[in-house]
């Protein structure tokens, strides 16, 4: 993010989208907008941007844009969808814009297919096995070219008994866990997704009759078997599990997809430091959701008739000081540790929940592979004040569950003593386990503070960034504001 000029702030924007002012200089009409006349738009001071096949004039928006106009210009007189979906996809661009929309883009005429005809003399055989979610096609020509086309896909099947419904989801992938298994079952919607590496599966039907709210969750890891148990509220027998969604039995990638929200509750609400809170979320009673270590959701609200979405990292609700076992997940609770802003409009909007009030959280999202720790020997962690809270779960996963490492070290950066966040927590953690060392180090110190003091740097950080051996393997993670990750990767 960068620093916004005075009377730029999200709050701002909305208020001038609703002015009734012409964001679009089209006087509210909506135009065909062809790859031509959308590349003429490519100033800051004339800007529009393709965004899945709608056009969006940016020009007004380029000062209240929180990463700065250079950031919309990437993307300017151009298609800017993948560079969208790369930085920020969770973001609800529809409601941000919508006083923006130019139109759609033209489309473009397809020409017919040239099919290449195998010669009349050109002996062949075409086979076709159908075996469960493989469709294999094989052309064997006679002049031994073979051809072989393979379409692997999840596929899923349900029975009943008298009083249950079982949905069984056949994935064929091993080391299936309960981290890549989503169910969400309210008011007869059941929607169950099985994430497969940048791809997922998706059930997603309305259901033939009324189910409770328990839904219980059975996974047979080795063989990427998930079944997903429904108990019925009337004893009768179903004719159909129910009508399909749009994305029912479809196998593509995440980030087409789209994100699925869910309301939780928010039941407890406690203070850490001065500024920031420990927010406890409840899900529904129908919902199966675990997220990953080193995985983000967003939080979305709707603030004066807008939708705001951010992201934010799960955390533990404490720090464990026993490693002898793996912790216990009760798949209920979401623990977010979430600074509150004086002028931030959404962590404003978030402290003001109360005890009971709803939010609407989306399934997990990120790439962070936990491999990366358990083939490394040393582990050194990077947090910039709230960017520490992605560490509290990688920290509790590398001291729990990797034997392999020698060293965990956490290097934590903060303005004051009193932006520390679980100070006590860590200096006990590094008490109880020899592996584990923590640094802090202020920027804004008091001259009572014996400890180190600075801002991240090459010179700093190479009196903590060192080996256990030579040759030992080191993973170093940071987590912190824009300037403090740049600096920190330089």
């Amino acid at each position: 993010q960068v620093p916004l000029k005075p009377g730029r702030s999200l709050m701002d924007w909305i208020r001038l989208t609703k002015s009734g002012k012409d964001l679009t200089g089209l006087k509210g009409r909506l135009i065909e907008v062809t790859e031509d006349e959308l590349s003429k738009h490519n100033k800051k001071e004339d800007c529009w941007i393709c965004i899945r096949g709608f056009v969006y004039n940016v020009t007004p928006y380029m000062e209240y844009h929180p990463g700065g106009e250079d950031e919309l210009m990437k993307a300017a007189g151009t298609d800017g969808t993948d560079l969208f979906d790369q930085v920020h996809r969770w973001v609800n661009y529809e409601s941000m814009l919508k006083e923006c929309l130019v139109g759609r883009m033209a489309v473009k005429p397809i020409a017919a297919p040239k099919v290449k005809l195998i010669p009349h003399n050109f002996n062949y055989n075409v086979l076709t096995i159908r075996m469960h979610n493989y469709i294999c096609i094989s052309v064997v020509f006679s002049k031994l070219l073979t051809l072989n086309l393979v379409f692997k896909s999840s596929y899923y099947d349900w029975f009943q008994t008298d009083s249950l419904i079982t949905i069984v989801i056949y994935t064929k992938q091993k080391d299936m866990n309960a981290e890549l298994v989503i169910v969400d079952c309210q008011d007869k919607r059941l929607r169950g997704e099985i994430i497969m590496d940048d791809h997922s599966y998706l059930v997603e039907v309305d259901l033939d009759h009324a189910v409770s709210e328990d839904v219980a969750v059975n996974i047979a890891e080795k063989v990427g078997k998930v079944e997903i148990i429904l108990n019925k509220k009337d004893n009768i027998h179903w004719k159909m599990l129910g009508q399909p969604w749009e994305g029912h039995n479809t196998f593509i990638k995440r980030t087409d997809r789209g994100l699925f929200y869910r309301k939780c509750k928010l039941v407890s609400k406690t203070e850490v430091t001065h500024d920031t809170k420990l927010f406890c979320l409840m899900l529904p009673k129908g919902t199966h959701l675990h997220v990953p270590t080193g995985q983000h959701i967003y939080l979305k609200q709707i603030i004066a008739g807008t939708e705001v979405v951010k992201p934010y990292t799960p955390v533990l609700p404490f720090l464990p000081l026993d490693f002898q076992e793996p912790p216990c997940h009760d798949g209920v609770h979401i623990y977010l540790m979430i600074k509150i802003y004086s002028r931030g409009l959404f962590t404003q909007a978030l402290d003001h929940l109360q005890i009971g009030d709803y939010i609407f959280v989306s399934n997990p999202e990120g790439n962070f592979k936990k491999l990366q720790v358990q083939t490394s020997e040393d582990l050194l962690l990077l947090a910039g004040g709230t960017g520490f809270t992605p560490m509290v779960k990688l920290l509790n996963f590398a001291l729990t569950e990797v034997s392999c490492l020698r060293t965990v070290k956490l290097i934590f950066f903060n303005k004051t003593e009193d932006d520390i966040l679980w100070r006590n927590q860590l200096e006990q953690l590094a008490l109880k386990d020899k592996r584990f060392e923590v640094q802090f180090i202020l920027s804004q110190p008091t001259k009572d503070w014996v400890g180190k003091q600075g801002k991240i740097s090459s010179s700093l950080l190479s009196e903590f960034v060192k080996r256990s051996r030579r040759d030992s393997k080191v993973l170093i993670c940071i987590c912190g504001p824009a300037p403090f990750t740049e600096q920190g990767i330089q």
